[in-house]
């Protein structure tokens, strides 16, 4: 086959490769958005699950949870435990990211909804307002015309 050639790097070089990775290894491991004092929380509980998302005050996820991303399965996921669960995932996130005070947006008409925001009272956080953003149809879609015989 021939000879394999052997490159031998010199000490600069090799630093300079060192320092690449730990410069990319502080990018990754940082919080996406550490000190961040003010944000939203958006609570949609649907029959189905339960969702929770933590933002900042632009709207820009930084984190989130779901009682299926928690392990819970099938009906168990739409249960008031589970979305209480969730919420003290969402709380303990908040916390490490240094926030203070939130804003809560609620959706939907499961039956995890009251129960996240029971979960969400007591932690660290200061709820400064609860809006229920439920969509309501407020005069729905056209009927269907009646059957002709």
């Amino acid at each position: 086959m021939g000879k394999k050639r052997i490159i031998e790097k010199t000490e600069e070089e090799i630093l300079e490769e060192k320092n690449k990775l730990e410069e990319a290894k502080k990018k990754k491991g940082k919080e996406r958005k550490k000190g961040v004092t003010k944000g939203r929380i958006f609570i949609s509980a649907s029959y189905n699950n339960t969702m929770i998302t933590l933002t900042d005050k632009e709207g820009k996820v930084l984190s989130w949870a779901t009682a299926g991303n928690l392990g819970f399965k099938g009906t168990k996921k739409a249960t008031p435990y589970a979305a209480s669960e969730v919420a003290n995932v969402i709380s303990e996130k908040a916390e490490k990211m240094g926030m203070k005070e939130v804003d809560i947006s609620v959706k939907g008409v499961g039956s995890g909804r009251s129960s996240a925001l029971r979960a969400l009272a007591p932690k660290n956080i200061v709820i400064n307002s609860i809006r229920d953003v439920t969509p309501i149809p407020h005069n729905g879609c056209r009927p269907k015309s009646p059957r002709r015989v």
